[in-house]
């Protein structure tokens, strides 16, 4: 969700609710329009999908945003505006929640990495503790950065240090290297006014752990990936706003290949990280007719296409209905070459048009590692997690979905990040907490057969 941007009401409109099968985004196909038929928090999902558990929100975490997943073992660690939550995920069906560390600070990503959890603080703090206050960005001794919390006792996480980093971190990606982990701190939206978040901030931040000694950690660079400023912003020939880049969103990470995939706000880009202390971008493209912001980006599984999603109206508008349309708010499909060029291949869009309540744009998601194909499980706030296969790019199209009605009363939800993990996916819903899906998909089933000793979804893993 992007930073500094204000959650609005929004006020539910009139919608025809259109029903029918599963299919291809596309303009005015009037088929899988099934957000609409949902009554409020009333549960749908297609024939090859199964709902199997829900974990609510309970404590200090009622009411707050539950955000980013990652997974090691038979645990699952969510990241949520209050903190995170570690989860005995050993039987799906019945998760179990191992501990709540109450660390306040939007918005909580969070990675991990053997006994090492790293957690993104993206709001101005009083001070690096848990027990901190909100503080004003403007005051040069306020605090954000990255915090590390020893989990090798998932029941008791020990805080072990903080890092501060320019701007804050709105996400952070793992790029390991045996006893030392490197983690890419994206931020951005620096003001003249933020004495530690000044302009142009075109960088990154990169904290060196190394794994034994952990409370050495520190920034060891701030590498400038946009020595031309990036994207300027403007607006399209329809008149619709795009962003200017003032440092990075999101990265993901491809360490069997070296490279990374970054999406800047403005840009997206392509890394070489075959030193992961000095990055440098060796691909870059934009899109100024139909991405606002650029969010997000996953590989898939050979490392030869990149998704990268464009989260229009910052997480909190509706964008899932007609009036937006299939392109704006969407997925891009980027065919990668062996040299490491980008070239467009199409966009793709959830069919199913949602209240004009429900905030609704494309968001996490990771691959299902099956043999042959490219599909992928995704997050779309309201607009739920939606099952797709890009394996011809040109044609993108829904295998299935899952996802509740809007929310009554109306207010921003939905679900953040859905990952496929070890033979099922698991979805961090903002409101209503932790789901676990099935798949019953017969052509999928093979994709259980990977078994992994730990995920986070922005490094991704090469799939044997």
């Amino acid at each position: 969700m992007s930073r500094f941007r204000r959650i609005a009401a929004i006020t539910a409109g009139a919608v025809v609710a259109l029903g029918g099968g599963v299919s291809a985004a596309a303009a005015g196909d009037g088929l899988g329009l099934s957000g609409t038929d949902l009554a409020p928090d009333q549960v749908g999902h297609s024939k090859n999908i199964e709902h199997l558990a829900n974990v609510p929100h309970v404590g200090p975490f009622t009411g707050q945003f539950g955000t980013d997943i990652a997974f090691q073992g038979d645990r699952a660690y969510v990241g949520n505006y209050q903190g995170f939550i570690i989860y005995d995920i050993s039987d799906p069906a019945a998760p179990k929640t191992l501990s709540q560390v109450n660390c306040p600070g939007s918005q909580n990503d969070v990675t991990v990495s053997g006994d090492l959890l790293y957690l993104s603080t993206d709001s101005s703090r009083s001070d690096s503790s848990c027990a901190s206050t909100t503080q004003s960005v403007t005051l040069k001794n306020s605090w954000e950065g990255i915090k590390i919390f020893d989990v090798s006792d998932p029941t008791a996480p020990r805080y072990v240090k903080a890092v501060e980093t320019a701007c804050g971190s709105h996400t952070n990606t793992l790029v390991p290297a045996g006893d030392t982990d490197y983690i890419y701190v994206s931020s951005y939206s620096p003001r003249a006014d933020y004495p530690d978040c000044q302009p142009p901030h075109d960088a990154i931040s990169i904290i060196e752990v190394d794994k034994d000694a952990p409370e050495t950690a520190s920034v060891i660079a701030a590498p400038n990936l946009f020595p031309d400023g990036g994207n300027p912003g403007g607006t399209d020939s329809e008149g619709h706003r795009y962003s200017a880049t003032t440092g990075c969103h999101d990265i993901t990470a491809y360490p069997a290949k070296k490279i990374a995939a970054g999406a800047c706000m403005g840009d997206g880009v392509i890394l070489d990280i075959s030193d992961p202390a000095a990055p440098s971008v060796i691909e870059r493209v934009t899109d100024t007719e139909n991405f606002a912001f650029w969010h997000s980006a996953t590989f898939n599984q050979k490392g030869t296409k990149v998704v990268f999603t464009d989260e229009l109206g910052g997480g909190g508008a509706a964008t899932c209905n007609a009036d937006i349309g299939p392109t704006r708010g969407a997925n891009a499909i980027y065919e990668l070459s062996k040299s490491n060029e980008l070239t467009f291949a199409s966009y793709f869009k959830i069919p199913r048009h949602q209240f004009d309540s429900e905030n609704c744009v494309a968001h996490n998601g990771s691959i299902v590692p099956v043999k042959g194909r490219d599909v992928m499980v995704q997050s779309w706030y309201q607009g739920g997690v939606s099952l797709w296969d890009f394996t011809d790019t040109e044609n993108p199209r829904e295998l299935g979905w899952f996802e509740r009605g809007p929310l009554a009363p109306a207010n921003v939800g939905g679900t953040w990040s859905a990952y496929y993990y070890n033979g099922h996916v698991y979805s961090s819903d903002i409101q209503k907490g932790f789901d676990v899906l099935k798949l019953n998909e017969p052509s999928l089933k093979k994709a259980a057969d990977v078994r992994l000793d730990e995920l986070n979804p922005q490094s991704q893993p090469l799939y044997r």
